[in-house]
């Protein structure tokens, strides 16, 4: 069940972030490991809590659009684009998609593919749909389409990149000792990241999306999905995050208003193929 292929990967170490010559936290410093040179990478997850920060191996390729090196380094531009993470524990290694356009097309092959069994023998499906309800909705959804039975459907996609033996702050997990947990018992969870304050939800913007759908379910016969992509395989649960209240809150409150949920799980190798494993992930109970 081949969902996609990136080609020509290259390994690399994360250096430094932001890097020494871009100060934008989307460029990265990175050691190649083949020739042990440094080159400039965008990390459009930011530091993915890790996964692509300092001292992290990660596959990248080259960017569609490399430029030269210019006398400026103000000017300098990435030449690769970070798309996975090499995680190794237990002897174990985790290749994880981190990021984010990954997801939708991943969602799209396995649509293309059938794969969705919620949305299987679909009729038609487009992309980046822009939905406008004055006063309540106004937000571009990742797909909408027709399902096998006629009904209409939007799906909002979210990557899910992090998992961890419990989904607990950095701070609690210092007084827990995980060495005896099977390497594949881990628990994904969304959202997590950079917040100015503890108070604040991680991504407003995934916030909104949430609650429009909540808010259109509620209101009309479409059918409103939430798709969270899980790319790594040493998982058995998923989670809206205890991280976020607020986001928990919201996920608690469109799934008792009929916003359907789907865990899609995706194994990634090395050779850069990601497959379909399964899209029913068990969800822990709220």
């Amino acid at each position: 069940m081949l969902l996609l292929k990136l080609d020509s990967l290259i390994e690399g170490q994360v250096i430094k972030r932001p890097s020494m010559y871009v100060k934008s936290p989307y460029v990265a410093d990175i050691k190649c490991n083949e020739t042990n040179t440094m080159l400039l990478a965008h990390t459009a997850s930011l530091g993915c809590c890790g996964l692509s920060d300092v001292n992290a191996n990660v596959l990248m390729t080259i960017s569609k659009e490399t430029k030269t090196k210019p006398k400026n380094q103000a000017n300098l531009k990435c030449t690769h684009t970070i798309y996975l993470s090499i995680l190794k524990n237990k002897n174990n290694e985790q290749i994880i998609g981190i990021h984010p356009k990954l997801a939708e097309k991943l969602v799209e092959s396995a649509l293309n593919n059938n794969y969705i069994s919620k949305l299987e023998g679909y009729k038609r499906y487009q992309r980046e749909t822009p939905i406008f309800i004055k006063d309540k909705v106004d937000s571009r959804f990742d797909f909408t389409g027709i399902d096998k039975d006629g009904f209409p459907f939007i799906m909002e996609v979210k990557n899910v990149p992090l998992a961890d033996y419990e989904d607990i702050s950095a701070k609690e997990r210092c007084n827990y000792d995980f060495d005896e947990r099977d390497f594949n018992s881990k628990v994904a969870y969304f959202p997590d990241g950079f917040r100015k304050k503890p108070t604040d939800t991680v991504s407003p913007r995934a916030l909104k999306h949430i609650s429009e759908l909540t808010l259109i379910k509620k209101e009309t016969k479409i059918r409103c999905i939430m798709c969270y992509v899980i790319q790594r395989t040493d998982v058995n649960r998923f989670q809206p995050s205890v991280i976020d209240p607020i986001y928990r809150e919201a996920f608690i409150k469109a799934v008792e208003t009929g916003v359907e949920i789907i865990t899609m799980v995706v194994s990634w190798n090395r050779n850069g193929e990601a497959y379909f494993v399964r899209d029913d992930l068990p969800i822990t109970p709220f």
